[in-house]
């Protein structure tokens, strides 16, 4: 749920409370699937989201890798600077937002978009501005939260409202899976979905899409 442009970008408290009210997910079982995004990254790499740099640790040293974290809350930026001033990356921390990439067209190897889908304005806009940066057969990689089926996805919808003002824009009812693999401009490579235990509540999606070439995406 790290913030993104679109609604206003500043979140003072979210930003403060979201890192320690994070910590026992993180722990319990957010690391194991932040670790498996990260395997095998290479080349230009755009962290979208990136909030307060939670992904940044698990990025590998000497993979011949760059780093940019993208994120618009400066309140989560100055803590995603602090976090990756302390390892050894080249990670450069951006100030902009996942519809408007201050990137050239086929440009980036990879885009690791954790929990920030929930928060983009237009997902749709979103998925077009990834599409354009992203070279042919680079990957977008992903770990989101979705709106859950039957009683709690209703459950969802009534909390929806409340919980965008409480948690820095995020919509907790978005169906953000169907619209990753609906994307005929991406073949789907990995897709799982994350529904008992701690997910129960609050199903997640996690996945691989691979930016197809041109004359590849079907009409």
């Amino acid at each position: 749920m790290s913030s993104d442009s679109g609604h206003d970008p500043e979140h003072p408290l979210f930003a403060r409370v979201y890192d320690p009210v994070m910590s026992l997910p993180e722990r319990l079982l957010l690391a194991d699937h932040r670790a498996h995004l990260a395997e095998g990254l290479s080349g230009m790499v755009l962290d979208i989201g990136s909030g307060t740099g939670a992904m940044f640790p698990h990025y590998t040293t000497g993979s011949g890798m760059t780093v940019h974290g993208i994120e618009p809350d400066p309140h989560m930026r100055r803590q995603a600077v602090d976090r990756a001033d302390g390892l050894d990356l080249d990670i450069e921390v951006v100030d902009a937002g996942a519809e408007d990439l201050p990137y050239p067209d086929n440009s980036i190897d990879a885009v690791v978009a954790v929990f920030v889908l929930c928060t983009v304005p237009s997902l749709v806009a979103t998925l077009n501005e990834l599409a354009r940066v992203l070279r042919p057969g680079g990957q977008l990689r992903f770990l989101e939260h979705v709106r859950a089926r039957g009683k709690i996805g209703r459950l969802h919808d009534l909390l929806a409202p409340g919980w965008f003002h409480a948690a820095g824009g995020c919509n907790l009812n978005r169906r953000t899976g169907d619209t990753l693999t609906g994307d005929h401009r991406f073949e789907l490579f990995e897709y799982d979905r994350f529904e008992s235990g701690l997910s129960r509540l609050l199903p997640l999606v996690r996945g691989r899409l691979e930016r197809r070439r041109e004359s590849a995406v079907p009409p």
